[in-house]
């Protein structure tokens, strides 16, 4: 029996957080593990429709379900919910600058609502050696290199063992040799993990190089990567 979409969509509307429609009257099913690449020209509607996925935008109509919850009626209280099934990798790393790797990484787990330290600690260390940065455990922000932030901020995504990561350029700062490893390494743990990653990137070096399936944005469409309207 094959399992449950992580993300469908049907006929469903994407806004701007004006209310202005991006998208309209679109259909997109992500499976389980699988990978996909998200493209479009600037302000065509990518990082709206991913902020719609992990309910930072309501969905303006149709019928959306993410890792099993319903974007229709989901309840602000219970959002906190829905992003623990959720990685969220973002092109600026958003990491706490007065505090080290191993800090921020805790801070995600104690606001997701971890509470045993040594349960929290064991956690640190699995996501650390998954991203090769068992080493820079207890270095601040300022002393890694670009690629190393970009790492901490894929650990960090894994915290909670998402069921898909939602990338937003996470490659956007970072030049080709490090974009490179960090696509391997987001790929390589998908594959481990059985995760589901949605990446939207204006990087077509990367599509090339790593290739895999692709949705489009154009003219508030999604069309597959054999071009054809998803409707």
């Amino acid at each position: 029996m094959q399992p449950p979409p992580i993300v469908k969509l049907s006929d469903a509307d994407i806004r701007q957080q004006d209310g202005k429609n991006v998208l309209e009257s679109i259909n997109l099913t992500i499976g389980e593990g699988e990978f996909t690449y998200l493209i479009g020209k600037t302000g065509s509607g990518k990082t709206s429709l991913l902020k719609t996925l992990y309910a930072a935008l309501p969905l303006g109509s149709g019928f959306g379900e993410v890792a099993g919850f319903d974007l229709r009626n989901i309840d602000r209280q219970n959002v906190h919910l829905l992003r623990r099934k959720l990685g969220i990798v973002f092109q600026d790393f958003n990491l706490l600058a007065d505090r080290n790797v191993d800090e921020n990484l805790l801070f995600v787990l104690r606001a997701t609502g971890w509470t045993d330290e040594a349960e929290m600690a064991q956690r640190v260390t699995e996501v650390l050696e998954g991203t090769n940065l068992l080493s820079k455990r207890y270095s601040m922000p300022h002393e890694l290199s670009g690629g190393e932030q970009q790492r901490v901020v894929i650990a960090r995504a894994l915290l909670n063992k998402p069921l898909i990561l939602i990338a937003d350029e996470p490659t956007g700062n970072l030049d080709p040799e490090t974009s490179d490893d960090v696509l391997i390494l987001m790929r390589n743990l998908a594959k481990q993990h059985n995760t589901s990653v949605l990446c939207a990137t204006h990087d077509y070096r990367i599509l090339q190089n790593f290739p895999a399936r692709i949705i489009r944005i154009q003219h508030g469409k999604l069309i597959d990567d054999e071009g054809v309207a998803i409707r």
